[in-house]
């Protein structure tokens, strides 16, 4: 059965203001985001599964409409008090902030300071601030790391969170796993909630920024880990789609699909999230489903003039996980002839690798992009 595209250009009319903030400019080329229902997901629609697999092949970022569903009105109450969370936790003074700045301990949890880290190979350094929340902490999975009084206090609301995000995702991974025609739940159990792994939540805050500076608040690169749940509210995220048009049924085609091409704007929609595929997907199909290169910039028009809050769920393998191809499935490719596997490292390895490789001070020849850079 053919798939329906479904596509938000930047001419198609959406609601423009999310809690007041200014409007998305009509005029600025957007993203061909497919847009997937996640209450069609839920329903069992073949022609909803057949639309997330194909995004997951063409660009590895789709919208995801998780209106009409419990979960998702449950999730958009759950973000509506994380945004104003980040906006408390950010108007911390510095000094309290930075006590909870855990990278000399080799941990990517916790805070990261305006500019403490790099968005290119030169050097410049970036222009957000974060709090990475771990979901083991959270859930109790680990022992609890030392937070200020406003996240100890929200760890209900984080809670409910994870629990909301991780379910939604599972989801998708549950349909990906059927497209893919692996084993039943092989994607779903290399993500259990109650496994320990490099899953978090993180609110970011990037300041306002004069649209005509080219200076990336976040460099260009791909997520480490399997998918993410991005809520934002004005604009700044953008992605560099593939200009080959060559089909994705060898792992050489897929990996020769990033270079050239024009930076588009993702345009934040009410009601959805963005989500992407990360470095872990690729991996694990041979190069089949994929992790997009994406940055963030100033948000353009007037949305420049106003900070950018996001609030993020990042699903990742399970800590002992090893990234490789998949076995059991007839749909990812094979290795071509003459082609060497490289060799596995375990997903916390490669995520504790990939996270503070960018930090001031990190080893950024070590996975710099992702597998973007391959």
């Amino acid at each position: 059965m053919a798939t329906e595209t479904v596509l938000v250009p930047a001419q198609v009319k959406v609601e423009q203001s999310i809690r007041g903030f200014p409007p998305f400019p009509d005029d600025i080329p957007t993203a061909p985001l497919l847009r997937v229902s996640l209450k069609n997901l839920l329903d069992g629609v073949e022609e909803e599964s057949n639309r997330l697999f194909q995004a997951s092949k063409d660009l590895g970022f789709f919208y995801l409409d998780v209106t009409g569903t419990p979960i998702g009105g449950s999730i958009l109450k759950d973000v509506d008090q994380l945004f104003d969370l980040g906006e408390q936790l950010f108007d911390l003074d510095l000094e309290e902030k930075q006590r909870y700045d855990f990278s000399s301990e080799k941990s990517y949890f916790g805070y990261k300071g305006y500019g403490q880290a790099i968005v290119d190979r030169e050097g410049t350094r970036d222009r957000n601030e974060f709090y990475n929340v771990s979901k083991d902490d959270i859930l109790s999975i680990s022992p609890p790391l030392p937070a200020p009084a406003l996240l100890i206090q929200s760890r209900p609301l984080l809670s409910t969170y994870i629990h909301s995000a991780h379910s939604i995702l599972t989801t998708l991974l549950t349909h990906l796993n059927s497209a893919l025609h692996l084993p039943a739940s092989t994607l779903p159990n290399l993500h259990r909630l109650t496994a320990p792994s490099g899953d978090q939540v993180r609110l970011l805050k990037a300041p306002p920024q004069d649209p005509h500076d080219s200076q990336a608040a976040l460099g260009a690169h791909t997520d480490f880990g399997s998918l993410t749940l991005l809520f934002n509210r004005v604009g700044g995220l953008q992605v560099l789609p593939p200009t080959s048009s060559t089909s994705a049924s060898t792992a050489s085609s897929t990996t020769t699909r990033t270079t050239g091409g024009e930076w588009l704007y993702v345009r934040p929609l009410p009601g959805h999230a963005i989500v992407n595929l990360g470095d872990a997907m690729s991996k694990f199909t041979h190069g089949l489903l994929r992790s997009n290169i994406h940055r963030v910039v100033a948000a353009p028009g007037l949305q420049s003039t106003v900070a950018k809050y996001s609030v993020v769920y990042f699903s990742r393998p399970e800590d002992d996980v090893l990234l490789r191809r998949l076995d059991g499935g007839d749909v990812i490719p094979e290795f071509a002839a003459g082609e060497v596997e490289e060799e596995p490292i375990n997903s916390k390895e490669w995520v504790l690798r990939r996270a503070l490789g960018r930090r001031v001070g990190g080893d950024v020849r070590n996975g710099w992009m992702g597998t973007e850079s391959t």
